[in-house]
């Protein structure tokens, strides 16, 4: 079974900081892992992108993000990371991590983790 595992979600003060990490894994089997980035969704809103890598090593983020998040990920240990500082309540939504997976019995397949909850509320 091939999955993404989202953690460090919760409540956190406004100005206050969280960091949420994503781990790729597939039991009893090789894979190999892309990690694409993290997307949130509010209540009511669309999935919207937060900060993603592109070309391979450049990062690109959100305005709502620049300055405040930062990505990052550890290829060794087939995680991503997400960094947040200066968390806003308009920063409050479900975080999803996005990676695409590989592994011999199917090849390259998109994954979203099950998403975890960021609250930022006083």
């Amino acid at each position: 079974q091939v999955q993404l595992v989202e953690s460090g979600g919760g409540l956190v003060q406004p100005g206050g900081s969280l960091r949420l990490s994503c781990a790729a894994a597939a039991s009893g089997s090789m894979f190999r892992v892309n990690f694409m980035g993290w997307y949130r969704q509010a209540p009511g809103k669309q999935r919207e992108l937060v900060a993603s890598f592109t070309g391979g090593v450049k990062t690109n983020y959100a305005d709502s993000a620049k300055g405040r998040f930062t990505i990052s990920r550890d290829n060794a240990k087939n995680t991503m990371s997400l960094q947040m500082n200066s968390l806003k309540p308009e920063d409050t939504a479900v975080y999803y991590c996005n990676a695409d997976l590989w592994v011999v019995s199917a090849g390259w397949v998109n994954y979203w983790g099950q998403g975890t909850q960021v609250t930022v509320s006083s």
